[in-house]
């Protein structure tokens, strides 16, 4: 039985043309569209059954917020991700943000298929050796979590440190806002700065990579600290 799943990349023509070669595999394709900005969107109004998400730049700042969009809005739906082997913690980025599977962009299209089946069955879609990699870097604590925590947290600005700790509690950018007595416009610039200095690709991702290396329990005192 074909999925049902819409395919999205910033790229219009690579988007096109992997919908045609699924499509000529059995498949339903509900939607072929650029960019991925757009993808959340698209996914609410189709409710595929998966996502096949193309990306060029996994480890750029924020590249999966949109995949977090999906999973909060149509929770039901398996993303799978389409993009280059970034470093272990670009490939963790995508899972912290709720991606069923990362496919290798110079993979044939049966792999992409069977990643498709094994997403939409709830299986991770994932050649093992990279999962392994993935997990084993968002989750295994550094050698060193104080150095490297101490390290990272000079990294940021005071500011931008409370933007951190209110990022790990799970507020969202209008709760920032709202708790920090700014707008909304400079509270998303705080956020892209923090995760642009902590060299993640999502927000979520940050807050793990603070957890593990001990940055949120010297962080914490010092927000708390005068201003």
């Amino acid at each position: 039985m074909g999925v049902r799943l819409v395919v999205v990349d910033d790229h219009r023509l690579l988007a096109e043309a992997l919908a045609s070669a699924l499509k000529l595999r059995g498949h339903r394709v509900l939607a072929a569209a650029a960019p991925v900005a757009g993808a959340a969107e698209l996914v609410v109004s189709r409710a595929p059954e998966v996502c096949l998400l193309g990306t060029a730049a996994p480890a750029d700042p924020g590249a999966f917020d949109v995949v977090v969009r999906i999973k909060r809005e149509r929770p039901q739906v398996a993303v799978v991700v389409l993009g280059p082997v970034p470093s272990p913690r670009g490939i963790a980025a995508a899972f912290a943000a709720g991606a069923s599977g990362y496919v290798r962009q110079d993979e044939r299209i049966e792999g992409v298929e069977r990643a498709l089946v094994k997403a939409r069955a709830g299986e991770s879609a994932v050649a093992p050796q990279l999962l392994q990699a993935a997990f084993a870097e968002l989750l295994h604590p550094t050698a060193q979590p104080d150095d490297e925590g101490q390290r990272l947290l000079r990294l940021l600005t005071q500011r931008e440190v409370e933007v951190l700790v209110r990022v790990a509690e799970g507020e969202d950018t209008r709760l920032i806002a709202a708790g920090m007595g700014i707008a909304s416009s400079t509270a998303r610039t705080h956020v892209q700065r923090v995760l642009m200095k902590l060299g993640v690709g999502s927000r979520l991702e940050a807050a793990a990579l603070a957890a593990r290396t001990g940055l949120l329990d010297r962080a914490v005192p010092q927000q708390r600290g005068p201003r």
